[in-house]
Parts: structure tokens; C-alpha cells; sequence
């Protein structure tokens, strides 16, 4: 079958549009960057994922952007996590910093290393990419453990969080991590035409937690405007 680009160009639209509604709304700045960043790297792979399966034959270094793109999501979901968690967690902000660090070194090796990966076929929705091994797996062990941070740092936080509004926020990034990690799992083994293509359906099932993520900044701008209205007290 072949690739159909329709349901990543309007992935990539719906994730744009909700990072640009968040950074021009209210909002504690430091958690709207943070999630407009995260969101924006998911629209970025969309579209470059839609320019390589436009020409396979021609992918040049896409597909070692397309990871690069992807790389920076773990760390930058730890980021956020800690940025919402109160009172302030030493803890969570050295691991969301480790994760940026080691980021950037496999950002620096994926784009020096021309055999990192190669795109080998595009089938309906999804890519299915050629990696080097073991190279592979040491990227691969690093992107779960960030993935795994993500849901046991939130988990960690919605049960433990000082803050009541901040702890809901954190609920948003737990279940909306678990909403596309599980489903990706899950289609990767059972359904023959992901098989092999798990980065690909990963950023499309990515969609759920995008989601959860605008759910974040509505509730995040609603509590700002709450606390923004003046009260007014009327007097005998």
C-alpha cells in the first residue's frame, strides 16, 4: 500500500496550531515553552517524515533529522515534569538535565554517523527505518529509559505534588504518556503493517499525547485567568 501523507500533515497542523494557541495565551512561561517545544518536535518529525516518503530514493540526511527531532523528546518531557512538580525537586531537575546532556551527544553522533539509520520503505501511514546495530540499541536504550523517566517521574509527581492544580497538570503528562506508549507497543506487535516501523507509529500514536497536552495549557491559562480577575468585595 502506499504512503499516505494525509494523517501526518494534519497531526503536524493540530500540533503547530496548539503550540502557537499556548505561547500567545497566558500561562507560566517557563511550562508553555517547555510544552510548545515538545509539541513543535512532534509536528517537525510529521513533516519530515512526509518529505522522506515523498522520495525514499532522495532522503539524503532526513531520516538522521528525523531522529534528531525525536531525540530531544524524553529529556525535554522530563523538563517539563520537573518545571511543574512543587516544591522544587533537585532530583528531577538533575535527571531532566542528565537526559539534555546525552541528548545533545547523540544529537552530535547521529548527524556525524552518515549509517545511523536509512529509510528502507514507506507503507500507508507509516516509515519503516534501516539501523546500524548495535548503534541502535544504544540509542534505543537511551530513548526508552527517557521514556520510562517520563511515566515514573509524573507518576512520582501526581501522587506526591505540594501543588493540587500542579498535580493535575502532572496527571496530564503521566496518562498522556502512557496513552501513546502503550498503544505503540501494542499495534508494533499485533499488526502486521507496523511491524518494524515502531519510531514511525510512535510519533503518530504520539497524536493521544498531544491531546493531553493541550489539555495541559487549557488548564494551566484557565487557573492564570482565575488568579488574574479581581475580586471584588462589596461593603455594607
Amino acid at each position: 500500500m502506499d504512503y499516505s501523507p494525509g494523517l501526518a500533515i494534519a497531526t503536524a497542523c493540530f500540533e503547530i496550531s496548539v503550540a502557537v494557541w499556548a505561547l500567545r495565551g497566558p500561562g507560566e512561561r517557563s511550562i508553555i515553552r517547555a510544552t510548545s517545544a515538545i509539541l513543535l518536535l512532534l509536528a517537525t518529525y510529521q513533516i519530515i517524515e512526509v518529505s522522506i516518503c515523498s522520495n525514499v530514493s532522495a532522503a539524503g540526511f532526513l531520516p538522521q533529522l528525523a531522529f534528531i527531532a525525536v531525540t530531544w523528546l524524553p529529556p525535554l518531557g522530563l523538563v517539563l515534569i520537573a518545571r511543574l512538580y512543587r516544591p522544587r525537586s533537585r532530583m528531577l531537575y538533575r535527571n531532566a538535565y542528565s537526559m539534555l546532556a546525552i541528548a545533545l551527544g547523540i544529537v552530535v553522533w547521529i548527524a556525524l554517523d552518515r549509517g545511523f539509520v536509512s529509510v528502507s520503505v514507506c507503507t500507508a501511514v507509516f516509515a519503516r527505518y534501516t539501523s546500524a546495530m548495535p548503534r541502535f540499541m544504544l540509542y534505543s536504550g537511551f530513548y526508552w529509559l527517557g521514556l520510562l523517566g517520563m511515566i515514573l517521574c509524573s507518576g512520582y509527581g501526581v501522587k506526591t505534588c505540594g501543588d493540587c492544580h500542579r498535580r493535575r497538570l502532572l496527571s496530564q503528562v503521566f496518562v498522556g504518556t502512557l496513552a501513546f506508549v502503550v498503544p505503540s507497543l501494542l499495534a508494533s506487535y499485533f499488526a502486521p503493517p507496523a511491524r518494524g516501523a515502531l519510531p514511525s507509529v510512535m510519533c503518530h500514536f504520539a497524536l493521544l499525547f498531544a491531546i493531553f497536552l493541550t489539555r495541559l495549557v487549557y488548564l494551566e491559562r484557565q487557573s492564570t485567568e482565575e488568579e488574574e480577575t479581581p475580586v471584588i468585595v462589596q461593603t455594607g
